[in-house]
């Protein structure tokens, strides 16, 4: 069956950053491209190729271009001008959304004026207050950076820039959820992404430090979450919200359990029966299966050469989406939460079962945690929701009791 859509995360500076994050899993990706050194940005050519391929290859109305990185802010704003004006030319009549996923240390004035009369949707990362969010994200140099990234956001909200947070739960912030929740409430955050942090460290020679997904024998990097500490964190916060600000903050986790418990369609690629159709391409046109799966053995061709309609299309893109569904564990068989989750990141999927079982999801307990806690509401919600009422009316039924 052929796909009628695909997204691409594009890198237009590869793995290059302004910050030496000690978690961030993309930064060792410059062992894949050591010519990075001497060039990292992104081409015209590869640039104009990009963008005429990714229109052409959505058969649906809406297509979106999600620049990340690296730090996509250090390719300057003349190359998203030059972006634009090539979005423009090759729309087709199509309605082009941008997203822009940044750790926002360079936003000054002008880039909050770009985002804004481009109407950008702008992602910022950070993880806390500033003892939180400094423990693992410094500059090259080790200094702190949650001070520019905090100015950043206001410079946002000044110029009336769309924006999010994504916040990388970690080792250090896990235990704090309500001082990250609200400390990014006060900054104005009405849309939060919360990503549990999952790496290993790989015990085979000769390779890159982290663990490749499907590395049996590796041991977890001491930044890691917890898969009960995330479960706990996300009921936390959970509880709050849903008292005092559903309706109001959109939290991607909650919106997405409720979702499926809806059954409508999944918009994250972690929750979705499969995987596939969700790229991530280098800024010399290399296109892999996915951001996490930035290995030689899952790229799927160079769009000099193939084209991202092929690619999408293609036996291998195929073959790795259905390998998600494929390879549940016995565990995931016999869940009551298989529905919601639909067994996470294969990335996350690496804890040994008994002989004949495929591999459990790591997170596996601190999803079901989390789904356990939330599901006599979850339920209230999808009983609102199918009578006609809003699931954030919740609240007045909280608030009655």
């Amino acid at each position: 069956m052929l796909r009628k859509s695909c997204q691409v995360m594009v890198k237009p500076t590869g793995s290059v950053c302004n910050l030496d994050c000690q978690y961030c899993f993309y930064l060792e990706k410059e062992k894949l491209y050591p010519e990075r050194n001497k060039n990292f940005r992104m081409s015209e050519s590869t640039l104009e190729r990009f963008i005429a391929q990714h229109i052409a290859a959505q058969d649906v109305d809406e297509v979106i271009f999600a620049w990340q990185g690296g730090e996509p802010t250090l390719m300057g704003i003349a190359f998203y001008q030059q972006a634009i004006a090539l979005q423009k030319r090759y729309a087709n009549g199509k309605q082009i959304v941008n997203t822009f996923q940044t750790n926002g240390i360079l936003i000054d004035d002008r880039w909050a004026e770009f985002f804004r009369e481009n109407a950008f949707l702008v992602g910022i990362s950070i993880d806390g207050d500033a003892a939180l969010h400094d423990a693992w994200r410094v500059t090259r140099a080790g200094k702190p950076t949650h001070e520019k990234v905090e100015r950043a956001i206001h410079l946002l909200a000044r110029h009336e820039v769309a924006f999010n947070t994504l916040t990388v739960v970690n080792a250090a912030n896990a235990a704090h959820p309500l001082r990250v929740y609200r400390y990014l409430k006060s900054l104005g955050s009405q849309y939060m992404q919360f990503i549990p942090l999952v790496e290993r460290r790989s015990k085979t020679p000769d390779t890159a430090s982290l663990a490749h997904p499907q590395e049996p024998q590796a041991e977890m990097m001491p930044w890691s979450v917890g898969s009960l500490a995330f479960g706990e964190f996300l009921s936390t916060i959970f509880d709050v919200w849903i008292r005092e600000d559903i309706g109001d903050i959109s939290v991607q986790l909650f919106d997405q359990t409720l979702a499926a418990w809806c059954r409508l369609p999944p918009q994250v690629c972690v929750f979705a029966p499969t995987c596939g159709s969700a790229f991530a391409m280098e800024m010399n046109g290399d296109v892999y299966n996915c951001d996490h799966y930035v290995y030689p053995q899952y790229k799927l061709g160079n769009i000099n050469n193939t084209t991202i309609r092929e690619m999408n299309n293609s036996r291998q893109n195929h073959t790795f989406g259905e390998a998600k569904n494929k390879y549940l564990s016995r565990e995931c068989h016999s869940c009551p939460w298989l529905f919601a989750c639909n067994g996470g990141c294969p990335k996350h999927r690496f804890l040994p079962q008994a002989e004949g079982s495929f591999p459990q999801n790591y997170l596996c307990q601190g999803y079901q945690h989390f789904f356990s806690h939330t599901s006599a509401l979850m339920q209230a919600m999808k009983t609102l929701f199918e009578n006609g009422y809003s699931p954030a009316d919740i609240r007045y039924v909280l608030s009655a009791n």
